[in-house]
Order: C-alpha cells, then structure tokens, then sequence
C-alpha cells in the first residue's frame, strides 16, 4: 500500500508552500524513507487517506486521541460550543470546570493555567520554576524531549532524535549552558550533579515515563530519587505529562508511580485533541503567574473555549475505571502477541510498555535510557514500518516515539496488526 498518487501531489505542492512539506518533523518520513499520505478523515481507531487508504492508527495524533477519532460525544461538546462562538478574549465557564476536573483528578495540581501547547506549558513551567526560585540552571535528561523551547534542545528526543539533529542552529550558547542533560535512570548521575551545582538549580524536568525516545519507563526508585533530591537542595520537580497525563492512568504518571512534583505540564488528552496545554502545582508557586504575581505569560487564545469543552468531555468519559482496565488489557495482549511472534521469525526487539503507550525497539538488549535506544537498528524500523504500512497499519514514522492504544481498538483491529506483524516479520 504504497502512498498514493493524490497524497504524493498534495505532498509536492505543499513542499513549495511549508518547509519540508509538513509542519511538524516527523511527519516527513525522513528517517524512513517515502513519501507521507495526506489524512482526509478519522473514525474510531481508523484513518483514511486522500486516496481513500485505509489505515489501523497507532499514532493517534501523538497521542491526545485516546477515545479513537471523532467520538460522537466530545464532536457533540465542541458543536455546541461553536455554536455560541469560537473566542473571547475574555473568560469563560468552561476554563473553571475544566481547571476542576484537573486539579481533582491531579491532587498536587492546585492551580492550573491553560495555554495552547505542550511547549507552551513547559516554557512557562520553567520561567516559572526560575522566577519562584532565583536560580538559573535546569536538568533535563537525554532523550526527552519537552517542546521546542530554547533551554530543552540539549540531548532532546523526538523529532530531534529521529532527525539526527544535534542541538539547533539559534538557540544561543547563554541559554544552553544554564541546562544539565544527565542520563535518564542514573539516580548516580543526578547525585553528583546536585553536589556540585544544587544551589544553582531551580529545577529538574523529566517525562515520568519517557515517550520521546520512544516508551521507556522509570526504573524502580527514580522518580523517588528525584523527588528526596529536589526536596533537599529546594530545587521544583518538574513532571512533564504532555504525553502521560491521562493517558497511564487518570491522575497520569504520578498517580501510577506515586510521587507528587512540585510542577505538572500537561498537553495532548488534556484538550480532547483540540490544541491545548496546561502547567499546574502549588498554589504558592502558582501564585507567582501574572496577574497574581511578577512572573509573566499570556496567550491570546488561552483557555478557548472550543478546547476547553473538548477536554471536558474527554476527560468525563475517561472517569469511569473501566476504560483504563480495557486500555490496560488491549495493550498488554497487542504488546505479548507482537513479541511473540518477533520471537517465533528470530527478530531481536524489546517492547516497552506503559498502560497504553509502548515502542517496538528493535534491539535484543533493555532500553532504559536513550543511549539504549540509540543502538536499535533503524534501518531494519524503516523497513518494518513501511512493511506494516503496506498492510494498513500506521505507526509512527520513527524508532523514537510511542506508538497510543485508544478506547477504540477493538479485535479486529488488533488482530489485523499482530498478521500484519507477523507477515512483516517474516520478510525482515
């Protein structure tokens, strides 16, 4: 099922107009090779292409379609909210119960402020955590990836990653050397680098439960480590749950592994699949945001509320228990039959997998951190992805990203992936 002719004409046109043809990286297929089909429609765990190609979605939009595309009752939600007017430029109901079914379902989540990305949501979380602290330096950790803020492309996963692009042209060497990029999991490394610059931290960020070079979960201990450390030197953890929140479980990474940050950033399910993000914690701290304090961000469509009601209705669907039972057992019998039968053709891969969200490494060896995942072979991916392409099964066009489960995979979805795979892997 090769990219058909219409998409490829879309593709080439849009080359003159966007650069790269897309608007976000990893769409171009560069790291695999081809070239990407244009969407015209979803429904359920299912996407058609501008030739009319059906496809079994992993990708999910990245993540934020976690009930399947198009769910009648949040399409419902944001109908009517249209109906009464798309922005205001002043507030509205909607932000209020919005910001409550967060800060309910998130305790270390006092105050909340929406914004419009995830990027957006971790700049301010770091602004923020400076401002409250008076401290410069921030520790990331190699491989994740928090948006396309200057003080994150140091060692960034994602589309940086998949891309091979090291840092990035403009982001000036000031503002790089006030970040720390440690390797993720080395509860070691984050020791040593405290002992020697604690004072001047003003906070550590971390996925909880990295996606960004592809799914790797947090070894028994580390968030814990991470939590005494900051506690200790009075640096803010920060828990960056764009891809997480609401999607391991309701009240996200946090709920699952049991340690509260001092700061949450949250994106993707958070907004339905309408643009959205959102950074929360102490009231103290966010007391520090304008108007309420000094620290300064703002955002002309902020809390719109044509997001706000698609989160709404999003995240009272996901209340009930049951959905992520179901989630959690659709993944885990996709994941065990995929590497079943990798196993059964002598493919060497680890599978990584948290609650809904995993990655097929193809690699013999455990992935724990990014220089893990950097010795998958993404020649043999680049294959198997267009292989599983053929059969109409979209995963994301990168050895580092995680391919979402959503509520609307069913059986039959699943098994036309696992034959899918398994014809694949018997090419490769």
């Amino acid at each position: 099922m090769s990219t058909g002719p219409l998409s490829k004409e879309l593709f080439h046109a849009s080359l003159n107009l966007i650069p790269g043809g897309v608007n976000s990286p990893v769409r171009s297929f560069r790291s695999v090779g081809g070239t990407p089909f244009f969407v015209e429609r979803g429904k359920g765990a299912r996407i058609t292409d501008a030739d009319g190609k059906n496809y079994v979605d992993y990708v999910m939009g990245y993540g934020p379609m976690i009930l399947g595309h198009a769910h009648p009752d949040v399409l419902e939600k944001v109908q009517k909210t249209i109906e009464k007017g798309m922005a205001f430029g002043a507030p509205n109901g909607f932000e209020l119960e919005l910001a409550k079914l967060v800060t309910s379902a998130i305790p270390s989540i006092q105050k909340v402020r929406f914004v419009n990305s995830g990027t957006e949501a971790t700049m301010s979380a770091i602004r923020l955590a400076r401002a409250h602290t008076d401290r410069k330096k921030i520790v990331k950790f190699d491989g994740d990836y928090h948006g396309h803020g200057d003080s994150f492309l140091v060692e960034a996963g994602s589309g940086v990653a998949t891309l091979g692009i090291p840092d990035s042209p403009g982001v000036l060497e000031e503002i790089t050397k006030q970040t720390i990029s440690l390797p993720y999991n080395n509860v070691e490394k984050i020791k040593e680098c405290f002992e020697k610059y604690g004072k001047e931290i003003a906070a550590v960020i971390v996925e909880p439960v990295a996606g960004n070079m592809g799914v790797v979960p947090p070894d028994e201990g580390f968030l814990e480590a991470l939590r005494e450390i900051c506690t200790e030197y009075d640096s803010l953890l920060i828990f960056d749950e764009v891809m997480t929140g609401f999607r391991v479980a309701f009240g996200g990474a946090q709920e699952r592994y049991n340690v509260a940050p001092d700061i949450t950033c949250l994106g993707k399910i958070v907004g339905g699949g309408m643009p959205v993000g959102a950074y929360g914690g102490k009231a103290e701290i966010m007391d520090k945001v304008a108007p309420a304090g000094p620290m300064y961000q703002a955002g002309t469509m902020s809390g719109n509320p044509v997001s706000m009601s698609a989160g709404i209705k999003t995240l009272k669907i996901l209340k009930d228990e049951q959905q992520y039972q179901n989630l959690e057992y659709r993944s885990q019998y996709l994941v065990d039959e995929l590497k079943k039968r990798s196993d059964t053709h002598n493919i060497p891969v680890t599978i990584n997998r948290v609650g809904s969200m995993f990655t097929v490494f193809f690699t013999p060896d455990p992935v724990t951190n990014f220089a893990d995942a950097k010795k998958s072979d993404t020649k043999r991916f680049a294959k198997y992805f267009h292989g599983m392409l053929e059969r109409g099964v979209f995963i994301p066009p990168s050895q580092y990203e995680a391919w979402f489960v959503s509520t609307a995979h069913g059986e039959e979805d699943l098994h036309h992936t696992i034959h899918s795979h398994e014809q694949v892997m018997k090419e490769l």
